[in-house]
C-alpha cells in the first residue's frame, strides 16, 4: 500500500515542537546560570530579557526583589537602571531633531538663555546640543553634592543642580575633541527638552516617546519603594552587606532617573535595532539611529579609531564581540542593555545589588553566550609606525571624570607606555599591564580586546595623546610624577612617623605630652580619625550634604597643617640639641609639604559639599 503524503501542517507542527522543546531547554539552562552566578557574586536579584533574530523576545528571573520579604524577582518587576536612563533621554532628544525642533549642531546656549545671569564660562559658547549627548562637551562629571545629598527634591526644577552655573559648567577640554563623561552634561539636556517642550521633560518623554513605543510599565518619574506613593511593584536596592536601600530623588535626575521592566527594556532594544519607525510612523530619523555609538569630530575619531560613544550608545568590545551598550548604576541597581544590530539580537538586565566586588561581566558574557553572538573579526597586524618612539613616556588622564579628583587621578591614576618589540605595553597602578598590537597607522589592539582598541595622535598644541574612545591620557615630563609622588611618600612616612612616635611620647610622658614640640602635630593626626565614627552613623546618601560628618572632616583636614606648622616652629627651638625633635620637626615638614599640595590641589580641606 502507498503511504500517505505528509502533511506540511503536520511537519511545520513537528518542527515547532522540537523548536520549542530546544527553547524552553535553553531557558532553563539559562536561569541555572543566572541563579550560579547570582550566588557566586552574592547579588540578590537578576532580570533579563533577550531579542532575538526573528524579533522574538524571552525574559526570566532569578532571586529575590527584597531580601527582606523574600517576594521573588519577576520578569515584571519593575526597577531603576541609572545611567542607562541616558540612552532613553537622548532618543527623545533624536525625536525632536527629528521633527525639526532642535538642532543638534546649534549652541546649547540656545536653548538654555536663562542659565547663566552673567557671562558664560569660556568656552561654553562653542559646546553643542551635539556634544552633550556625546559627552565631548568638555564639562566635569558631577559634583559629590549633585549625586549624593538628601536635600534633593524631586520636584525642584532642574535648575537647582547649578547654583553657581558659571564655576560648576566650566570647560575642561576643546568642546567636540575629547569624550570625558559627564552627568551634567546630560542633565543640561533635560532642560533643553524643558525649553523646547514648554513642560517638564518628564512628562514629556513619557508622553511622546515612551507611550508611542509601547513602554507602558516604565517612567521617567521619580518612583521610590517606600513612603505614601510606593510603587509596590518596584525592587528594592541592595549593597554588598546585604542592606537595602529606597531610591531617592537627585539633582541631576535626567542622567539617572528612569524605572523600567526586563520587557520593556527589550521592547526598547526592539527600536534601536529598527529604523526608528514604530508601526509606520517615523519617530526618530533613519540617518540618526544607524549614527548611534559611532563618534564623530574628537581626536580619536580623526585618527581613525570607531570605538566610542555617540548620541547615548557607547561602542562595546567585550567577551570577543562588539555591541552597542549602555550601562548603569545608582544605589542598589546595577543595569546593562545591549544591541547587535549585524544579527538584530540585543539583550538587557538589572540586577537590584550595586555590588563593589561583584563581576558583572559574567551576565554579559552569559547572555552573549545565549545568543549566539558571532566573534568580531580580529584586524592583522603590521608594522608599527616609525616614530611611535615619540609616544613612550608618562601619562596623565586629559580630562579626568571628576574634577575634584583631579590630583589623585594623576598621582595614582598615571599610566606608562613603553615598547615590548613591535608592540606597546600601557602600565598603571590601578590596571594590569595591556599589550598593545599595531594594526595600522597609529592604531592598536589591546590584547583584551577582540577589535581597534586605542589610537595614538597629537592635540592641536602638538602634545602626544592617547585613546581608547573614552579615556584620554596627555604625556607629561615623568620628572612631574616624580616629583608628585615623591611628595606623596614623604608625606605618609611624615606622617606614619608622627602618629607612632606620638603615641610613644604620650604614654611615657602622659599630661606632660602637652608641653612637647610634637604635641600639635600628634593630635592634629589623631584629630583625622574623628569623623569616621560620624560618617557610619549617616547613609551615604548624605556624603555630599553639609553634615557633622562632613564638617568635622573639614575641620580636621583644616587643622592639619596648622598643627604641622606648630610642631616645626616649637621644634625649631630645640633641634640643634635634641635628635627626637629634629625628627619629629622633619616629619611634621614632610607632611606640611603635602598639605600645601593637597591645598594648591583644592583638596585641602576637604569639603564633600563643595
Amino acid at each position: 500500500m502507498p503511504r500517505a503524503p505528509i502533511s506540511p501542517i503536520f511537519l511545520a507542527s513537528i518542527i515547532f515542537l522540537f523548536w520549542s522543546i530546544d527553547c524552553l531547554a535553553a531557558d532553563d539552562n539559562l536561569e541555572d546560570a543566572f541563579k550560579r552566578i547570582a550566588a557566586e557574586e552574592g547579588l540578590t536579584g537578576i532580570v533579563w530579557a533577550l531579542v532575538h533574530e526573528n524579533g522574538d523576545i524571552t525574559s526570566g528571573s532569578a532571586g529575590v526583589s527584597d531580601n527582606r520579604t523574600g517576594v521573588g524577582f519577576a520578569p515584571d518587576t519593575r526597577f531603576h537602571v541609572g545611567s542607562l536612563t541616558k540612552t532613553v533621554l537622548a532618543t527623545g532628544l533624536l525625536r525632536l531633531a527629528t521633527e525639526g525642533r532642535i538642532d543638534l549642531d546649534a549652541p546649547a546656549l540656545q536653548y538654555l538663555t536663562d542659565l547663566f545671569p552673567d557671562d558664560p564660562p569660556a568656552g561654553f559658547a562653542d559646546v553643542t546640543v551635539r556634544h552633550l549627548l556625546d559627552h565631548t562637551g568638555g564639562l566635569n562629571d558631577a559634583h559629590m553634592w549633585q549625586m549624593f545629598s538628601e536635600r534633593a527634591d524631586q520636584d525642584a526644577p532642574l535648575v537647582a543642580a547649578f547654583p553657581d552655573a558659571a564655576s560648576q559648567l566650566r570647560v575642561r577640554s576643546p568642546p567636540g575633541s575629547r569624550f570625558s563623561y559627564s552627568n551634567m552634561g546630560y542633565t543640561l539636556l533635560g532642560m533643553i527638552i524643558e525649553s523646547i517642550a514648554g513642560e517638564r521633560y518628564e512628562s514629556y518623554l513619557d508622553e511622546q516617546l515612551l507611550a508611542p513605543l509601547g513602554m507602558h510599565d516604565s517612567t521617567f518619574t521619580f518612583t521610590t519603594q517606600e513612603g505614601e506613593h510606593a510603587d509596590p511593584m518596584l525592587a528594592w536596592g541592595h549593597v554588598d552587606d546585604g542592606s537595602r536601600y529606597a531610591a531617592s530623588p537627585m539633582f541631576l535626575r535626567p542622567a539617572g532617573q528612569f524605572t523600567s521592566t526586563a520587557a520593556d527594556l527589550a521592547r526598547f532594544a526592539q527600536f534601536l535595532l529598527g529604523d526608528g519607525a514604530i508601526e509606520g510612523r517615523r519617530l526618530v530619523d533613519e540617518s540618526l539611529m544607524r549614527s548611534r555609538g559611532t563618534p564623530v569630530g574628537t581626536g580619536a575619531a580623526e585618527a581613525g579609531l570607531v570605538a566610542g560613544y555617540a548620541l547615548g550608545l557607547a561602542r562595546r568590545d567585550r567577551h570577543g564581540v562588539v555591541g552597542y551598550c549602555h550601562g548603569g548604576n545608582i544605589v542598589g541597581f546595577v543595569a546593562m542593555l545591549c544591541i547587535f544590530p549585524g544579527e538584530r539580537k540585543a539583550f538587557a538586565y538589572s540586577v537590584n545589588t550595586d555590588s563593589e566586588t561583584a563581576n558583572y561581566g559574567r551576565l554579559d558574557r552569559l547572555l552573549v553566550e545565549a545568543l549566539e553572538i558571532a566573534d568580531a573579526p580580529t584586524p592583522r597586524t603590521v608594522a608599527p609606525s616609525p616614530d611611535i618612539a615619540d609616544w613612550h613616556g608618562r601619562y596623565v588622564l586629559s580630562p579626568n571624570r571628576f574634577q575634584m579628583f583631579d590630583y589623585l587621578d594623576t598621582v595614582f591614576g598615571a599610566m606608562k607606555i613603553s615598547a615590548d618589540g613591535d608592540s606597546v605595553v600601557l602600565a598603571s597602578m590601578q590596571q594590569d599591564a595591556r599589550l598593545l598590537q599595531p594594526v595600522g597607522d597609529y592604531l592598536y589592539s589591546a590584547n583584551d580586546r577582540a577589535t581597534t582598541s586605542h589610537a595614538f595622535f597629537t592635540g592641536d598644541n602638538g602634545e602626544y595623546l592617547i585613546s581608547d574612545g573614552f579615556l584620554t591620557y596627555e604625556k607629561i615630563p615623568a620628572a612631574n610624577l616624580v616629583a608628585h609622588w615623591t611628595s606623596v611618600l614623604l608625606g605618609l612616612a611624615g606622617l606614619t612617623w608622627v602618629l607612632i612616635a606620638g603615641t610613644v611620647s604620650l604614654v611615657r610622658h602622659r599630661s606632660q605630652m602637652f608641653r612637647r614640640a610634637e604635641a600639635p602635630a600628634y593630635f592634629a593626626s589623631v584629630l583625622l580619625f574623628v569623623p569616621l565614627p560620624f560618617f557610619l552613623s549617616q547613609s551615604f546618601m548624605a556624603l555630599g550634604d553639609f553634615t557633622p560628618a562632613s564638617f568635622l572632616l573639614a575641620l580636621v583636614t583644616f587643622l592639619l597643617p596648622i598643627g604641622m606648622l606648630t610642631t616645626v616652629l616649637l621644634a625649631s627651638k630645640t633641634w640643634k640639641t635634641s635628635r627626637i625633635d629634629l625628627l619629629n620637626a622633619t616629619a611634621a615638614a614632610s607632611v606640611l609639604q603635602w598639605c600645601i599640595v593637597l591645598a594648591a590641589a583644592g583638596m585641602l580641606p576637604f569639603r564633600l559639599w563643595a
